[in-house]
Order: structure tokens, then sequence, then C-alpha cells
């Protein structure tokens, strides 16, 4: 409100000039700070409501500021209002600001997309080893926009959610147990008889494998050099690198210790004699 000289010369005008403006200014400062202390309330209020409902707690925290933010940003708008700005404009100002954001970060976008479904899906949590976009190793956290693992040689790989969803998505750690798959050959002259109940024999003795289901020794394929067993057993997940490697190892001393061959690709030359004629 434009004040005339009249006015500014005549205190009773002044007075009455003045007045309205301060009580719009007092209103306006009531109106933010009570309405952001509503906002505040209402915001807690759902996310409580959130983790009741066993809601991820990144989850919950970034919907509660982004309310927040919606809530604080229509109590500026309202308090701007009550002092006379035209809000018209000022919600214009803010949409446009809003579009120029969101176009400058496209991929931060589509990224904090995949990573509400992360959290909303749960596909892996924290602690998992898990194989996403090409890389393996174990979740160290899931953020919004990225996900972090651990490799096992303990590098830190960075990985945009964006890449993470649209990949295949291996989860290692999601089941209690894995089964241990080996292919072991021997050559065509060994005892397979013998050599099945060696390989039977070493997997019954290996104590962490579950007894259901039991372990299994099986002729998968004649190939050319060899005959190929498929040697499987159920264990804990936490053991399955462990047991693998072990495993490796005492079949193939067991084998050596037998006399039992493992082969490798070899061609085998058939040199006939030739009369001399056909030899020149």
């Amino acid at each position: 409100m434009a004040l005339r000289f009249e006015q500014l010369t005549d205190p009773t005008a002044l007075a009455n000039a003045v007045l309205p403006i301060l009580v719009n200014i007092v209103a306006a400062l009531l109106i933010f700070f009570i309405g952001k202390w509503v906002v505040a309330r209402i915001v807690d209020v759902m996310k409580k409501a959130l983790r009741r409902r066993n809601v991820d707690e990144t989850l919950c925290n970034f919907i509660g500021n982004i309310a927040f933010a919606l809530g604080v940003a229509v109590v500026v708008i309202s308090a701007l209002g009550r002092i006379g700005v035209d809000t018209t404009s000022a919600a214009a100002v803010l949409g446009g600001a809003a579009l120029a954001v969101g176009l400058a970060l496209q991929g931060q976008l589509s990224s904090f997309a995949a990573g509400v479904m992360l959290i909303l899906f749960r596909p892996f949590q924290k602690g998992h080893f898990v194989e996403v976009g090409g890389k393996m190793g174990t979740v160290e956290e899931i953020t919004i926009v990225a996900t972090r693992l651990v490799s096992t040689d303990n590098q830190e790989v960075t990985i945009p959610n964006a890449q993470v969803w649209s990949n295949v998505i291996t989860n290692y750690s999601a089941k209690p147990t894995r089964r241990v798959d080996l292919m072991v050959n021997i050559a065509y002259s060994a005892d397979l008889r013998r050599a099945k109940d060696i390989l039977m024999g070493i997997m019954q003795e290996e104590s962490r494998l579950l007894p259901d289901p039991a372990p299994s020794v099986v002729v998968t394929s004649l190939s050319d050099n060899s005959v190929d067993f498929a040697v499987r057993g159920y264990c804990n997940t936490s053991e399955w690198w462990a047991i693998r490697c072990d495993l490796i190892e005492r079949i193939k001393l067991t084998l050596d210790d037998e006399g039992i061959e493992i082969p490798f690709p070899q061609m085998d030359l058939h040199v006939r004699d030739m009369a001399p004629a056909a030899a020149a």
C-alpha cells in the first residue's frame, strides 16, 4: 500500500495506514512459523505411520523430506499472499524452476525413481552378496540415487540405481542355503563305478553339507576326452565358498592317490608303416 504525503504528515492518518501493513506482516509471520510447525508435526506422524508398516528407513526419510518441502512451499505462498504478493506469479516461478531443475537432472531423476523401486521391492539388502550391473560385491549402502558395493578385493563400487534396476540382479545371499556344483572329469580308461564311489564318499564325509537334499554324483556326458561327473551338494550360503574350495582340493588329491586320471585335452597321433614306394 502506497502512502500519500498527507498521510505522512498526519499522525492519525499515518497510524491508520501503517497499522494494516503491520497487521499483515505479523499475520504473515504467524502463518509462516505456525504453518511450518504444523507441517513438521504432520510429517512426523506420516513417517511414524510408514515405519509401523515396515517401510525402509531411507524411503521414510526421503518421503518425509519431500512432504516437508512441499508443505513449506505452500506455507510460504500463503504468507506471501497475506502481505499482498501475487501468489499466482510466485507459483508460476516455482513451477518453472522445478521444470528447469527436472530437465537438468534427468539422469538423477531416473536413478531416484529406480532407488524408490529398489527400496520398495527390496531385491537385496545391506550385507547381501550380489551381482548387479556387471559388478559383484557385498552391499554396503542403498541410497535414493546409488548403490554402493564392496568387492571381494575390498574395493568400493558405486553404481547408479538406474543401472542397477535396469539390469539383471543376482542375489547370492537371498536364500539361506545354496548348492555347490562341481564338474569332475575322469579318463575313459578309469573305472567309472569306482570313481563314482570315491566322489560320493568325499561328499558324504563333508560334514558341512546338508543331509537334505542329499549330495549326488551323476554322469552328465561323454565328452571328447573324458567322462564327466556332476558333483552336487547343498550347504549354508555363508559357507558355500569355503566348502567349494575344500571339495575341489580334496577331490583332486583323492583321485591322484587312487590312481584315477583327470584328463586334459589331447590328441593321439597314430603312425602307420608305409611301403617304400608309397613313402617316396
